[in-house]
């Protein structure tokens, strides 16, 4: 269970009670489903922005390239021009600048790595294999992994989500390719995403010591998370947990239940002023 600074048990907040300074917002299952807007995320934003908040985006979806996600959430209405973080932008760090590293992945992996210094390749001798979120992962690309690592590469995931949430509902998600390879190659992965210290690390030096609440729509990362950073968890209902969960089942215990991100913010607002 999550803790303020106070040491208050999560379990006791209430809206009114939340008073940080940054709110830490996941992306799919928040703001959008795939390509589908969620409705009032954009307005929301505006609403915990103009109150005096930051809003830092985290998202452990590591496909694209940073520049893309900000394009996307303006395309929402939503400006975002440095304040998104990514899980390839934390996985990029556990590789050290001029190091080989085989991409199983997206561009926004390749972009991270390049930014830190590295190598990015397809295949080959490396010192690191990356593996992301990726539509057209197959046998091939995973045997290339697994000769890399059996070579002396240290696998890094992105991220361990098992699904990513869509309109239709959830697919398999990179924390499903990364089991792939991690069995293919009889190896343990070092994970950089949320909940893990290394995208903590990330939000950390992004924001220092101010107090955060994460929003999110996945207990398993992003409450896990909140408990990582030492902050609240807002549990919205537009992803992953669908409305009619019995959510007292849910571990780490949310501070906060709302239908969305508009629900969060009106509970949070109304009660602060």
């Amino acid at each position: 269970m999550s803790q303020l600074a106070s040491g208050q048990p999560a379990s006791a907040l209430r809206a009114s009670e939340i008073t940080a300074h940054t709110v830490v917002c996941d992306l799919d299952g928040v703001i959008w489903l795939a390509d589908h807007r969620i409705a009032g995320s954009a307005d929301a934003i505006a609403r915990l922005r103009a109150s005096g908040r930051r809003v830092l985006f985290v998202t452990n979806n590591s496909s694209v390239p940073v520049g893309a996600v900000e394009a996307k959430l303006e395309s929402f209405g939503i400006a975002a021009r440095g304040d998104v973080l990514t899980s390839a932008m934390a996985a990029a760090r556990l590789v050290e600048p001029g190091k080989r590293a085989v991409v199983l992945g997206g561009p926004g992996i390749v972009e991270a790595l390049e930014a830190r210094g590295a190598v990015a390749l397809r295949e080959g001798p490396a010192d690191a294999v990356v593996v992301g979120f990726h539509r057209d992962f197959d046998y091939e690309r995973m045997r290339v992994a697994a000769a890399a690592i059996r070579g002396g590469a240290v696998l890094i995931g992105t991220n361990d989500d098992a699904t990513y949430p869509t309109p239709d509902g959830p697919i398999p998600g990179g924390g499903a390719i990364l089991a792939a390879v991690s069995t293919g190659a009889s190896t343990v992965p070092v994970v950089a995403g949320k909940p893990y210290q290394p995208m903590a690390d990330l939000v950390r030096e992004e924001v220092g010591d101010m107090p955060l609440l994460m929003v999110g729509d996945r207990p398993d990362t992003d409450g896990l998370f909140a408990v990582r950073l030492r902050c609240a968890f807002a549990l919205v209902l537009s992803g992953i947990v669908a409305p009619d969960a019995d959510l007292s089942t849910i571990e780490p215990r949310p501070d906060v239940v709302a239908a969305d991100l508009a629900d969060l913010a009106e509970k949070i607002l109304s009660s602060t002023g």
